[in-house]
């Protein structure tokens, strides 16, 4: 580990309680502040679990994580609050409470027992709004929201949270081009402030140009790691999914195309 590291991962390994396969084998990684880290692998590839077991929610059976030099599992949950947020791809809603309310919870975090949120929480709160684009919604329901509206608000609250490493589960997923385009932006934003961002996503399209780094998973296990140009590649791709995929060089961007499969 190198004193440089804001997380780093060695030989994590994960199984749910009945199940023989581990769902996460023997994943390492490394992520300095301002990293963008894309994970990038089918679905039942243990993505989601990754993220999960980084974020302290699920112990691992072996391996360790370190988070700012300090073993994860020696943080509180409050401690690890303050340092890790996450954007879930999925989020139950059960009350009715105000999109503006709702983001202001992400200043839990850096509250005492029973204290208040102050002006200042109330103004990073408006601030990570406006920065998607959604200060309009601020006194809509949550329960009012697309599944693509609540996607964003979920992301608003993290931002305010103001997190040193940010967890995105499929933050791409359910939402059109111009959202896409708003989330990106915001990643390498968060990037150049000197935020850490671990996402994962379906689109190898869309990790070019923001992620530092991928991570390519397929049943647990890691197929490849590196920089990102030199990851993406065809034959990398295609033994992560299990398809014939090729990388086309086109103006000096690369696209990812799906052969046809006969």
């Amino acid at each position: 580990m190198s004193e440089n590291d804001l997380l780093c991962v060695e030989g994590l390994r994960f199984a749910y309680d009945g199940e023989r396969r581990p769902v996460v084998d023997g994943v390492s990684l490394r992520l300095g502040s301002g990293e963008v880290l894309a994970v990038l692998g089918p679905n039942g590839a243990g993505k989601t679990t990754l993220l999960h077991a980084l974020l302290g929610i699920l112990k691992p059976q072996s391996g360790r994580i370190w988070l700012e030099g300090r073993e994860l599992s020696a943080r509180s949950r409050s401690e690890i609050s303050r340092v890790v947020g996450l954007v879930p791809q999925f989020e139950h809603v059960a009350f009715e409470y105000s999109v503006e309310e709702y983001v202001l919870m992400g200043r839990a975090p850096h509250l005492g027992m029973l204290e208040l949120p102050t002006q200042s929480d109330r103004r990073l709160t408006v601030e990570s709004l406006d920065q998607l684009g959604l200060l309009a919604l601020r006194h809509r329901s949550m329960l009012e929201l697309s599944g693509g509206e609540r996607q964003m608000v979920v992301l608003a609250r993290a931002l305010a949270q103001q997190a040193r490493l940010l967890l995105m589960d499929e933050p791409l997923a359910h939402l059109d081009l111009s959202n896409k385009g708003r989330i990106l932006a915001v990643i390498r934003r968060l990037s150049e402030s000197g935020v850490a961002v671990v996402f994962t996503t379906h689109e190898p399209d869309m990790v070019q140009g923001v992620a530092h780094r991928v991570l390519l998973m397929r049943e647990g296990r890691v197929v490849a790691s590196g920089r990102t140009e030199a990851v993406l590649t065809s034959e990398a791709l295609s033994r992560t999914y299990g398809v014939p995929i090729r990388v086309i060089d086109v103006e000096g961007v690369s696209l990812v195309r799906l052969e046809a499969m006969l």
